[in-house]
């Protein structure tokens, strides 16, 4: 499935223009999830770039954002604390439903993590929650600056490098984040919880994993990173925790989001259904178990998530044209390189039509454009093009074909 990215621009709970980036599939949007990111991190971290592509591929759009003073979002970092996020997630998430997006899924690392787990309750449409390597308490992330925390408390303020960039670290930060009882949000929580950490992280330790699941309630689920790091920076481990996020989430959101159960997958049928998502919108199911979006253009009342029913016609000739190309070229021992076919479908007038035998009204007209490549005379290039025209799908819709109907009880 491939994905589209949209720039997201709302106002955060302070007033300020804070920047985000929404990642949809190019199908149907089966339900959207927001994405709270690290302390001083941003939207585009390598763990969130990866969670986003993998729930991408399973119809759920996801946004996130870069809080207050960091990334391309207004504000000063000084300026925020754990609670300005919390606010600033409740604004997302409610700029997200005056969209018709409103977010199920919640999911936060590290300090976002615990941003998530305290705004939860205030994000009524969110069924599923997923914290990865996130503190039990706030007040944890202290540590990392815990050298500045005298100078803070003396000076009010103080410049503190964090990842090798610095910050100013004000101490209304360090008194709201002592001011936070997470926990007691947790145990109140009423919805799915998915708790993800490393044993081995080394910036927040599994204690407040242990910590968080012991406050919740079920339905709750525990999965370890085994040995991942803390910003779980290797690609594969990455890769697994959206893997396992995807495919956990998918429990909570599917009764919601579809209307109707996809039909089933038959050997050597396609069934073709509505999903109750939209106008035009069904789902395709070949007898192979893929799975498509069909749909019309906004301009005449679909919602555009998938190709139309002239796309498919088109699409089915091109790749049977294309792959009957290179069968032939393959038992000819040609030496070809790749094929390219690009068709267009339009009605005209059949007195327009130099070899149609219609003469009145209109007819179908499939324009296709080939190309091909390799080390070909022009002569095999010119066997190579004339057998396309002997696909079978081009036969079947060039001959007679009836198609029989009957109406189901």
């Amino acid at each position: 499935m491939n994905e589209a990215t949209q720039c997201f621009k709302f106002s955060g709970a302070n007033g300020e223009q804070l920047s985000g980036r929404l990642d949809l599939p190019n199908g149907s949007v089966r339900a959207y999830a927001l994405f709270a990111h690290c302390f001083t991190c941003s939207k585009d971290i390598f763990v969130a770039n990866q969670i986003s592509s993998a729930l991408i591929k399973l119809g759920i759009g996801v946004l996130r954002f870069d809080f207050s003073g960091l990334g391309s979002s207004e504000g000063e970092f000084a300026n925020s604390n754990f609670s300005s996020n919390v606010a600033d997630l409740v604004a997302a998430a409610e700029h997200m439903a005056i969209n018709d997006m409103a977010p199920q899924i919640l999911i936060g690392h590290s300090l976002g993590g615990a941003a998530i787990l305290a705004c939860a309750h205030l994000i009524p449409q969110s069924r599923a929650v997923v914290s990865i390597g996130a503190p039990s308490d706030p007040a944890h992330v202290k540590h990392i600056f815990q050298n500045s925390i005298e100078e803070i408390n003396q000076s009010g303020e103080a410049k503190v490098l964090l990842g090798g960039r610095p910050f100013c670290i004000k101490k209304q930060f360090l008194d709201d984040i002592e001011g936070q009882n997470l926990l007691e949000k947790v145990r109140n929580l009423k919805k799915a919880l998915l708790i993800m950490h490393a044993p081995l992280d080394k910036v927040v330790g599994i204690e407040n994993a242990s910590e968080i699941f012991l406050a919740a309630k079920h339905p709750k689920s525990f999965v370890s990173l085994d040995d991942s790091d803390h910003f779980l920076s290797r690609r594969a481990d990455a890769i697994y925790s959206a893997q396992i996020i995807g495919a956990w989430a998918q429990r909570y959101i599917q009764s919601e989001t579809a209307e109707f159960d996809e039909p089933k997958s038959i050997e050597g049928s396609v069934a073709v259904a509505e999903t109750g998502t939209g106008k035009f919108t069904n789902v395709v199911v070949t007898g192979s178990g893929h799975i498509l979006t069909g749909d019309e253009p906004k301009s005449v009342g679909g919602n555009d998530t998938g190709p139309t029913p002239y796309d498919f016609l088109l699409a089915a000739l091109g790749t049977c044209k294309s792959m009957t190309m290179r069968m032939y070229a393959a038992r000819k021992g040609y030496d070809l390189s790749r094929v390219q076919v690009r068709l267009s479908h339009e009605k005209i007038h059949a007195k327009d039509c130099e070899h149609c035998e219609t003469e009145v009204g209109k007819v179908d007209v499939i324009d296709t454009k080939i190309s091909i490549t390799g080390d070909l005379s022009e002569e095999e290039r010119q066997k190579i093009f004339e057998i396309a025209e002997r696909c079978p799908v081009h036969r079947t819709i060039t001959s007679e074909v009836h198609i029989k109907a009957q109406l189901l009880d």
